[in-house]
This record gives C-alpha cells, sequence and structure tokens, in this order.
C-alpha cells in the first residue's frame, strides 16, 4: 500500500522508510512520542485512533487539535508534541506556484529581506509564511555532503542570509511614519515583528527537520529533534537556560515539600488537654472523665537543615538543589543551609530575602570555604558538620542530604551520620545519579541508604514524586 500524501494535500510524497499506512504513521508517531519523554498510554493512544475517525483528516490543524487533546497532559510536553507532529505529519509543500517560486529564487537578497519585512509587519497567514520559508530552506538552506546524491539542510544559512532581527529600525520606520517613538504604538509594532520572527525561525526549522526527515528516515531526525519536556531533564546535564526555565517549576515544589513535612510533623500528635470539653463530656458518665478531649496542635513550619554535596561532579545538581534552598526560605520557619566538597561550610547567609539568586550563587562559589583539596570526602565533612553545626540539628528538624555518595574511596563516617540523623525528627537522602551506578567504583550509596533513607532523584518528576511519598 503506497504512503498517504501529506496532510492536506492532494499529491503524494515520498514513502516514509518502513511506512506503509496512516495507521503504521499514528503507531510511529505514538512510539516517537514515548520516546521523546511524553508519556502516552495505550488508552490514549487508542483514544487518539478513535478521534481520527470523527474528524476531517484533510484539516491538518484539526488532526493536531485531536491528538494534542488526547495525548498532551502538560503544556510543557506541547512543544516537543509538535515538532514531531511536524515530522509525522508533514504540511503540503505544493502551495507555491512555479512562478512564484522561480520570482523568489532569483531576486536578491536585498528584495527577499524587504519581502520578509512585509510579512513581518503586516498581517500574514501561517500558509504564507510557510512558503516563504520553504522558499528560502530551498535557496539558502542547502549545502552539498559527501556522497553521491546527499545533501545537508540547515536553518542557520537561512538566518544569516536574511537576519530578519535587523529589520526591526526599517519595519518601525515605515509603519510609524513618523509618529513619535516609544509610545504604545512602537511597544506594539515592536511585539508583532518579535512574534513574526519567531514565526519565522520556526518555520524554517520545522522544513529543514521535514527535508532531512526525507532525506534520512524520520525516526533518526526525531531522536535529535527534540528535548526531554522540561521536568525529565537530568539534574547532571542541565544547561544554565534550563535553570532559568526551572526557577518557575521549583517555588510549588517547594511548598509542596514544605506542606509534606509538616504533614509529617504533625502525623500522630495531640494538642493539650481541652479541659473544659473533657469536663463536660464527663457529666454524661457521672462525673468520670471517660473521654478526654484535646486542643488541635497549632500549626507550625517546620525547621530544615539542608546538606549539600557542591563537587564538580555534581555541579549542575548542586546549583537546581540551591535554587530549590533558595525557594524553601519562604516556606519554613528555619533553614539553614550548608555545602560541602571536602570540608564544609554554612551558606545560609548567601540566600536572604530579597537577594537575587544567580548573585547569591556567584557570591558562594568565590566566598563559601568548602574547599579545602579539591576532592570530594564526604565523610571529612561529615565530621566537620557534627563538630561545628551539631547544634542545627534538633528534635523539630529535617534534615536533607543532596549528594551522589561518592567520596574518593575516603572512610564514610556511617556512625557520624547516624549520630547527626538519630537527632532530627525526619532525614532524607537525594541521590541525582541513576540508581543502576550505586555502589559503583567510589560510591558507598547503599551504605548510607542504610542510615538515612536514599532516593533517586534524576529530573524534577523524580523530585516530585519523592515530595509525594512524604505524605
Amino acid at each position: 500500500m503506497p504512503e498517504p500524501a501529506a496532510v492536506g494535500s492532494t499529491e503524494p510524497v515520498a514513502p516514509a522508510p518502513g511506512k506503509a499506512s496512516l495507521v503504521d504513521r499514528h503507531v510511529g508517531f505514538v512510539h516517537a512520542l514515548r520516546a521523546a519523554g511524553v508519556p502516552v498510554s495505550v488508552a490514549e493512544g487508542l483514544d487518539a485512533a478513535n478521534a481520527m475517525r470523527v474528524i476531517e483528516l484533510a484539516d491538518r490543524e484539526s488532526l493536531r487539535a485531536a491528538y494534542a487533546a488526547t495525548l498532551v497532559k502538560k503544556p510543557a510536553y506541547r512543544p516537543g508534541f509538535d515538532v514531531l507532529f511536524d515530522l509525522w505529519f508533514p504540511a503540503s509543500t505544493t502551495g507555491l506556484s512555479a512562478v512564484r517560486a522561480t520570482d523568489l529564487a532569483t531576486a536578491s537578497v536585498k528584495e527577499l529581506r524587504e519581502h520578509l519585512a512585509a510579512l513581518l509587519s503586516g498581517t500574514t497567514t501561517d500558509q504564507e509564511m510557510r512558503e516563504f520559508a520553504e522558499a528560502m530552506v530551498e535557496r539558502f538552506g542547502r549545502q552539498e555532503a559527501t556522497g553521491p546524491g546527499r545533501q545537508n539542510w540547515f536553518s542557520y544559512s537561512v538566518m544569516r542570509a536574511l537576519s530578519p532581527e535587523t529589520l526591526m529600525a526599517a519595519i518601525l520606520r515605515n509603519v510609524l511614519q513618523g509618529r513619535e517613538r516609544g509610545g504604545l504604538a512602537e511597544k506594539t509594532v515592536r511585539q508583532q515583528v518579535n512574534a513574526g520572527i519567531k514565526r519565522f525561525e520556526d518555520a524554517v526549522a520545522t522544513d529543514v527537520r521535514r527535508r532531512i526527515a526525507e532525506d534520512g528516515g524520520i525516526e533518526r531526525i526525531a531522536r535529535s529533534a527534540v528535548r526531554p519536556p522540561l521536568d525529565q531533564i537530568d539534574f547532571l546535564r542541565i544547561t544554565k537556560a534550563d535553570l532559568a526555565r526551572l526557577r518557575r517549576e521549583v517555588y510549588p515544589l517547594a511548598r509542596r515539600l514544605a506542606a509534606r513535612l509538616t504533614i509529617k510533623h504533625r502525623k500522630g500528635r495531640r494538642g493539650r488537654l481541652d479541659f473544659r470539653r473533657t469536663v463536660r463530656a464527663s457529666l454524661q458518665s457521672g462525673g468520670v472523665p471517660l473521654t478526654t478531649h484535646f486542643k488541635p496542635p497549632r500549626p507550625h513550619k517546620p525547621e530544615l537543615v539542608i546538606l549539600c554535596d557542591t563537587s564538580d561532579s555534581v555541579s549542575s545538581f548542586a546549583h537546581f538543589t540551591l535554587l530549590l534552598t533558595y525557594a524553601l526560605r519562604e516556606q519554613f520557619t528555619k533553614v539553614r543551609a550548608f555545602g560541602f566538597v571536602d570540608t564544609v561550610d554554612e551558606i545560609t547567609r548567601f540566600f536572604q530575602p530579597g537577594s537575587d539568586v544567580v548573585e547569591a550563587m556567584t557570591r558562594l562559589v568565590n566566598e563559601a570555604d568548602m574547599v579545602r583539596f579539591g576532592r570530594t570526602n564526604y565523610g571529612h565533612s561529615l565530621e566537620g558538620f557534627a563538630e561545628r553545626y551539631a547544634d542545627a540539628l534538633g528534635p523539630k528538624t529535617s534534615l536533607l542530604i543532596l549528594g551522589d555518595a561518592r567520596s574518593n574511596y575516603q572512610p564514610p563516617a556511617l556512625d557520624v551520620l547516624k549520630s547527626l540523623a538519630s537527632r532530627t525528627r525526619s532525614a532524607y537522602w537525594l541521590n541525582p545519579e541513576p540508581r543502576q551506578q550505586w555502589d559503583t567504583g567510589d560510591s558507598v550509596a547503599s551504605e548510607y541508604g542504610t542510615v538515612v533513607p536514599m532516593h533517586e532523584c534524576r529530573n524534577v518528576s523524580q523530585l516530585t514524586a519523592f515530595i509525594e511519598t512524604l505524605a
């Protein structure tokens, strides 16, 4: 059976490798979503297939909406979903007339930039923007590769040739036409142009991916085109840009963590004796207080102590945990944070309310006394903490240890950790390494885990799951 045409097209497209029907394409799309970290159950896949029976398949945006409604659970999953949808259900590429294609192929760069400026400053449909982007990729995005009949496609060469970000001044001059600058009209035009540039960049990237998929196969480009959703990015591989995006995720997690620890703190405890209610109830039994009544315990925030490995091996994880520390300060009565590599220092002073978190992290790296010899030593750090800061722990305190439990084959000081944990109400250890790597090399994760419950915490999703288990 031949491969179906691209959605919204009356012309057939080249068959994708190994795909023979719309059903196969649906199955491949669902599999690609799962491989990219978007959770799709069997039932949800069947819901999407059933939805395809009641929509117009030639309407590509209706198909996209049906898939999104049945398969996408979180806004964070939508960007990856859209990238994969464009690969598995590409738009028609036959909308540009031969005359128009020739005009764009022979026009000068100056004329093309003027045409792009008109698209950015006017009301442009998605189809017009997509057709222009396809023509520009065809003209500027191609680069011959080694091997007969092979070629590479790049978005960068298109954006470098047209430089849409440099068109803003000319567009403002033409649109405002002598009106006062700096007012609401200019702000509106700037927003419109920036949104148009983003649409053009996305259209170029989508067409480049489509062409690469046609040359090398959808499955290959799908594996590299989509980053994992934000909540599944490994802490040990996180980038500065990801950290900036994670700030929005941290504060809800901090509130939930505080709520869970408060519940554990209050569980099984009662308030003071309610003498009046107890006496009143005893009148039913001739003055004998058979039933005692207690006042509800006073709600209060728990206290928290954070002990964080800040060595280079977990530097990305350390940055995230320090970001979490910053958010936790607002949720607990008292938060004291300590960082260590081979010696320990209190770093609470860097996270005062109102301070900038980026500035706080910079000061911490430059001013904190956490490194003497440069090699991680959990045992020596625990001993130093017990000697200098043991008073930070108490019966109202929750202890949170964050690190990979790799101590460069130094003594782990398990007895010291056991003594510290016994002073607290609860203690937990979050390890950013995969569980299968525990106890390999210099890891002593299981030994520490016998003293303090250790949880794998490689991403926001696992941190959320840990917080839920506290309930």
